[in-house]
């Protein structure tokens, strides 16, 4: 597979590899001889046509060029690479050479080695999504205690704590990692159904023949041949797709944080990174923006291989080759965010001063919420809004803050001067108190999430053990 250079700029070299046309190539290669191997432990071909179907399967022998080309005019790339096969083979072997394919048909050959392909793929996305949520957790252990800025409709709206913003962003990662797992288990199995999904030309032998390829290539079996139930894969598809949301959602906050005006966080900058052609100044959020580039183009992707899920009888027309286009871009996009998000987590500064300086500017606004629930206990919530309302217009008005204005205002009100405690009243103007129903959640939810990390580690092991 080729990419443009706005597509490379936008991922990495690794998963560029995994669909690149070669190894796509070496995948319905590999299909092909764990065919012909397992053909031939049932009998159904000689042991010296798998041999000899074994010693060419090698995509390095063939002009993938030309088998791209070829394609286009036979309708799909399995063709013109199972007759260079059959040439090659018959190079050394004639009689061999008629053994190539046997009752397998096109879609096999791609499906398969799509499966192949999307499974290395996954193992790069677990890989780099593992370390963004380790980045991610000890991000938020180091800030549970850290006051900042919430901001709702994107307004300053009340005092969280950075470390239960933090796992905002990480829950979601976490979540997609194990539906990814689960998604991945259903989809990547084995194709294998012949002409129409009956493995007609195997007879009694298709069984045992598809049991012996997939334990060749490291697949389950399917239930059935899946040439036209696309349901699972497309699922898989869709996981891949929120992932890249979420990353979107977490560049998004980055990038809104890192603006100049709050500057309460920052990527890593240095050796041209981030940097303008224009003005020295500039410190762009990269990592940011090519997340959300990716983020951006996941749902035409999605929606895509949705439509292409309505294939004709038992082979798509036009669908199914639409969906096979579709499908790398989304891991493409997916991997390049997950890179991008982990070289900004690898150096992100965060700026305590400046959050606490965003939430001080706001002249103790922000706890005004806090503030008439206090006094309601003494006068009514109706009758504490309006006070505290009035209070926050007047602030605003002679640009004074909310708590140096208050004591002159109980002491004015009637029902409220001997019925509140001004000490109890100026603490909810601390961030550290207003930030405290947060620290509470995120201490809870990061023990939570660090238990379900330790448990999915244990659980790969023992999968790995087996």
């Amino acid at each position: 597979m080729s990419v443009s250079i706005f597509d490379s700029f936008l991922t990495t070299g690794d998963m560029i590899a995994v669909f690149d046309d070669a190894a796509i190539v070496q995948a319905m290669l590999r299909f092909e001889q764990a065919l012909a191997a397992a053909q031939a432990e049932e009998g159904v071909i000689p042991a010296a046509a798998a041999r000899a179907i074994a010693g060419v399967c090698n995509a390095q022998l063939y002009d993938i060029p030309a088998l791209i080309a070829a394609s286009r005019r036979a309708g799909s790339l399995a063709i013109p690479l199972v007759k260079e096969l059959t040439h090659t083979v018959g190079l050394y072997d004639k009689e061999c050479a008629a053994w190539v394919h046997w009752g397998s048909t096109s879609q096999d050959v791609v499906d398969t080695a799509m499966v192949l392909a999307t499974r290395d793929a996954l193992a790069l996305i677990e890989a780099s999504l593992a370390r963004l949520c380790d980045s991610l957790l000890a991000l938020a252990a180091a800030h549970v205690d850290t006051p900042v800025l919430a901001r709702t409709l994107m307004q300053p709206a009340q005092v969280t704590s950075f470390g239960w913003k933090v796992l905002g962003w990480t829950a979601p990662l976490l979540r997609a990692r194990a539906r990814l797992r689960e998604a991945a288990a259903r989809a990547l199995r084995l194709q294998l159904g012949g002409a129409v999904g009956t493995l007609a030309v195997l007879d009694e032998h298709g069984d045992a023949v598809a049991q012996r390829v997939a334990h060749e290539l490291g697949l389950q079996t399917a239930d059935a041949p899946w040439h036209t139930q696309r349901d699972e894969w497309v699922r898989l598809g869709m996981e891949i797709a929120v992932l890249t949301g979420s990353l979107g959602k977490l560049a998004t906050d980055l990038a809104l944080m890192a603006q100049g005006e709050v500057g309460e966080l920052a990527e890593p900058s240095g050796q041209g990174r981030g940097g303008s052609s224009a003005m020295p100044h500039k410190r762009n959020p990269v990592s940011a923006m090519i997340a959300l580039a990716a983020a951006g183009r996941a749902p035409q992707h999605a929606a895509a291989l949705l439509q292409a899920m309505g294939q004709q009888h038992e082979r798509g027309l036009g669908n199914w080759q639409a969906e096979l286009a579709e499908w790398p871009p989304l891991f493409i996009g997916a991997h390049g965010a997950l890179q991008a998000l982990n070289d900004a987590f690898d150096g992100l500064t965060v700026d305590t001063a400046r959050m606490r300086a965003n939430i001080d500017a706001l002249q103790g606004l922000i706890f005004a919420e806090a503030l008439s629930i206090a006094l309601a206990a003494a006068i009514g919530r109706p009758a504490a809004h309006a006070f505290v309302e009035t209070l926050s217009q007047r602030a605003v008005r002679e640009g004074r803050h909310l708590a140096e204005l208050l004591p002159e205002a109980i002491a004015a009100h009637d029902d409220l001067r001997e019925r509140c405690d001004m000490a109890a009243l100026q603490a909810l103007f601390d961030p550290a108190v207003a930030a405290a129903p947060a620290r509470r959640l995120a201490v809870r939810q990061l023990a939570q999430l660090r238990s379900q990390l330790r448990q999915e580690a244990a659980s790969s092991t023992m999968e790995s053990a087996r």
